[in-house]
């Protein structure tokens, strides 16, 4: 199936205890159906000292359900995505505007 949210789309969280909060996806995991935000469900991981890394306590952005998050439109505003044909390329489109997403 095709990946309607990919690396590097502005999305919005709509539920769970990062509601409303915006970012930019790091990274995608298609498998597991989840996607890493930047700034939204941040967990305190422990780590040793190494000699590149200081060591302690580090915040770190954990995975997110796919269908936790929403594409942010032109306008800013949450949208669904859709597929659709433009000549012999298959697009994703705003289902709210009907702009396509990736030119």
């Amino acid at each position: 199936m095709a990946a309607k949210l990919k690396k590097g789309d502005k999305v919005v969280v709509l539920a769970g205890k990062d509601k409303g909060k915006e970012g930019t996806i790091s990274s995608v995991d298609p498998k597991a159906g989840k996607a890493v935000v930047e700034g939204v469900n941040i967990a305190i991981r422990h780590t040793r000292q190494s000699q590149t890394s200081q060591g302690g306590r580090i915040p770190q952005a954990m995975p997110i359900q796919l269908s936790n998050l929403a594409l942010l439109d032109a306008n800013g505003k949450p949208t669904r995505v859709g597929f659709r044909m433009e000549g012999d390329k298959k697009v994703r489109f705003a289902k709210t505007t009907g702009d396509v997403i990736d030119a």
